[in-house]
């Protein structure tokens, strides 16, 4: 096969149904396995010494609390768990340090809900024209040592089957992961209605939360829509430019639609002079160039903020409960690639075939820089303030927001993308209390799981971070290789921050020790790819 025409094949690999049999959710991981250059993809080992618990009686002393009502802080507090549960929140005493069981003393840091990363990937196939599947011991500790207790998988790329004997192996405190809710990737290509629902019935026996579009006939939408919805299945929608002129947001979401996600077919929703985007008479979607550099052109074609197309737009979504799931990280590199290239953990942290898969090249997805311009970062960057305020406008006017990394691509590395994500919520307008709501009950609301975690609350699990000192003023602080400060007193630079502990379902994961064990898994790869 030419060069030039192997990443449409590779997109359509993960998204149209093979021509032979196949299992309902399997169909993208089928296509990359068949072609037989990688190995099957790996499952997470036990975990080890990094997590400990869920204790009979677990006490978090001394705490400033953030408990993602949009409450402000308040402390000192004291939390007592038993197992799994918050049955205790009260203020500090002496006597608490000498508490029965495990003690943990915050001793004046803060104490936030365990965080929600509301549209991720359990590794992509795309890292194999890179040279490997992605290792999900690697994602899963990123995620955890970041605060991360909840993730909601949309698509299951690397199968339904694999990624949901990791959200069953999570559940059960086998593994060192957060909680996964699953949602299977509809194939695009379905033809009937009657074809959807039986893919749709299909994938719910076999275990998924949820179903994600990325395209497809109107007809066959519908009917999986409906059928999902008649199931108690959760939907979600990248609304891709090949099929957003049939069904934009609001189609969809007039449909019973949960959430979108990034942004396509939210503009096309708004369009006052045209129906289809502006479009050059030589565009090419299987050319990643044409498709991204376009899409930074067309929130400008759309309707103006404050106009009544725009306030309608979000009235009407607002009132269909209807949840947005930017992800205004994934595409940050497009407004200032030079930045996301030489990110300050990429040396430590990223694996090798991932620096590889995100380095330009026609034959994976999100490596698009072929030829990045001036004139390119700078439509993006009016994109991106375009968008932002209509995400600001819509969290103002009552509608939900949930925080998405969707990291593995575009120079986005699993974790520290989730807490980039929370400083471009700020930027677009959010205060940052409004931020961690995004980020702890929104995320919860969404996924349907808001009366077990989501905010800290007696009777609800133990899902918590425990960091040293205020996230509020400073989201830096989260990442998992801290913020550079200046010590005045000894004139040097140095680094501060970092979890301290992430505990989900009462079960304490060492912060720092999980991400020695991922420096120690990519300086393993980079050494095993030397001997070869």
């Amino acid at each position: 096969m030419p060069r030039r025409y192997r990443t449409l094949a590779f997109i359509l690999a993960l998204a149209v149904p093979s021509a032979f049999a196949v299992e309902p959710g399997e169909e993208g991981i089928s296509r990359v396995l068949a072609s037989g250059e990688v190995d099957p993809p790996r499952v997470a080992p036990p975990r080890g010494e990094e997590a400990r618990g869920p204790f009979p009686r677990l006490t978090v002393a001394n705490a400033m609390l953030v408990d993602g009502t949009g409450a402000p802080p308040t402390g000192p507090v004291t939390l007592t768990i038993e197992n799994d549960t918050i049955t205790r929140i009260a203020g500090s005493r002496p006597a608490d340090l000498d508490a029965e069981g495990e003690v943990i003393d915050v001793a004046g840091g803060y104490v936030l809900p365990g965080l929600i990363d509301a549209h991720v990937h359990l590794g992509t196939p795309s890292h194999a024209a890179a040279g490997a599947l992605t290792d999900p011991e690697y994602v899963l500790k990123l995620w955890l040592a970041h605060g991360v207790t909840t993730v909601r998988d949309v698509g299951a790329v690397m199968g339904l089957g694999w990624t949901l004997e990791h959200r069953e192996r999570a559940a059960a405190g086998e593994i060192s992961a957060p909680r996964l809710r699953v949602h299977a990737m509809f194939p695009p290509e379905t033809a009937t209605a009657e074809a959807a629902r039986a893919w749709v019935k299909a994938v719910r026996k076999r275990g998924a939360d949820g179903v994600k579009f990325r395209g497809a006939r109107p007809g066959p939408f519908a009917a999986a829509m409906a059928e999902a919805k008649r199931l108690g299945m959760k939907t979600s929608y990248h609304h891709a430019q090949l099929s957003v002129v049939q069904t934009n947001v609001l189609d969809s979401a007039r449909l019973g639609l949960d959430s979108m996600e990034h942004w396509y077919g939210l503009p096309e929703a708004m369009f006052e002079d045209r129906v289809i985007q502006d479009y050059p008479l030589d565009y090419n979607y299987g050319n990643e160039q044409d498709r991204f550099g376009e899409a930074g052109r067309l929130w400008l074609q759309a309707a103006a903020p404050g106009s009544d197309t725009w306030q309608r737009t979000i009235d009407e979504l607002v009132g269909l409960d209807f949840t947005l799931s930017p992800t205004f990280t994934i595409y940050e590199a497009s407004r200032d690639v030079m930045r996301a290239r030489n990110a300050d953990w990429h040396d430590a942290y990223t694996m090798p075939y991932m620096a590889r898969a995100f380095e330009p090249n026609p034959e994976i997805h999100g490596s698009y820089f072929f030829d990045w311009t001036t004139a390119h970062e700078v439509a993006w960057k009016r994109n991106y303030r375009r968008w932002m305020h209509f995400v600001n406008d819509y969290k103002n006017a009552g509608g939900r927001v949930v925080a998405g990394s969707d990291a593995g691509f575009i120079y986005k590395v699993y974790g520290f993308a989730y807490i980039r994500e929370l400083e471009l919520l700020q930027e677009a307008g959010f205060h940052p209390l409004e931020v961690l709501q995004a980020a702890t009950l929104n995320g919860a609301e969404l996924l349907g799981i808001d009366d077990l975690t989501g905010t800290v609350e007696v009777g609800k699990r133990a899902d918590l971070v425990i960091v040293d000192e205020n996230p509020l003023a400073n989201f830096k602080l989260l990442y998992g290789t801290g913020h550079r400060r200046l010590n005045r007193e000894t004139g040097a630079m140095e680094r501060v921050g970092g979890v301290r502990y992430t505990v989900r379902d009462g079960i304490v994961f060492d912060a720092p020790a999980l991400l020695e064990d991922v420096r120690a898994l990519v300086a393993a790869q980079k050494a095993a790819e030397g001997r070869q």
